[in-house]
């Protein structure tokens, strides 16, 4: 799971009352005149809350007649919330692959022309993962970046800054936030790369 999506949902139940709306809801769809009601609450604020839980993807609509009523999807609700114990998860399968420091030397050789440019993202995973984390090396640890600043980085290796943009997220190497990127530890890395390793 993209680390992004998961700070977004902590965040969003990280309000006293959105809290107290899953709660009310795990009993049942409610209405939002009902839940505004049960809360001491205005409408327009339950309009707020409700809009901040189905963005994250906790609650879903069903209209009957003129009523809109609001459902908690404990399905999501349970799998996000046990997605933080999965972090870390393919790290140690990749583990288990073990990728010797030849190995990854052999895969960047591959990969990668005289010039130093990435020829293209290996479809196999556990090339395609040794490739990102060789692209991250030259990367600061200690800062941020912008989305430009990340583009123009991966330029360098290739032209399709989306795609890897994309790919360090989803494999966790890195996090993004308002468009701001930084490194994750390494320790949330699925794997590294190290020319001395």
């Amino acid at each position: 799971m993209q680390l992004d999506k998961l700070v977004n949902y902590h965040k969003t139940l990280g309000d006293p009352t959105r809290i107290r709306i899953v709660v009310l809801l795990k009993q049942g769809p409610l209405h939002g005149t009902a839940l505004a009601h049960k809360l001491n609450l205005k409408t327009p604020t339950i309009t707020h809350h409700m809009s901040k839980l189905r963005n994250a993807g906790l609650v879903y609509e069903r209209r009957e007649r003129n009523t809109i009523y609001f459902h908690l999807d404990r399905n999501k609700l349970e799998h996000m919330a046990n997605a933080v114990l999965s972090i870390g998860e393919e790290t140690k399968r990749m583990e288990e692959m073990s990728v010797t420091s030849d190995q990854k030397l052999s895969i960047v050789k591959n990969f990668f022309d005289k010039e130093g440019r990435l020829k293209q993202l290996p479809s196999q995973q556990k090339k395609k993962l040794v490739v990102l984390a060789y692209m991250l090396e030259r990367l600061d640890k200690n800062r941020t970046y912008t989305e430009q600043e990340v583009n123009e980085y991966i330029q360098q290796y290739h032209e399709d800054y989306a795609t890897i943009r994309r790919e360090w997220v989803m494999h966790h190497f890195m996090y993004r936030e308002h468009q701001i990127y930084e490194l994750n530890p390494l320790e949330l890395w699925p794997v590294t790369y190290s020319s001395s390793s």
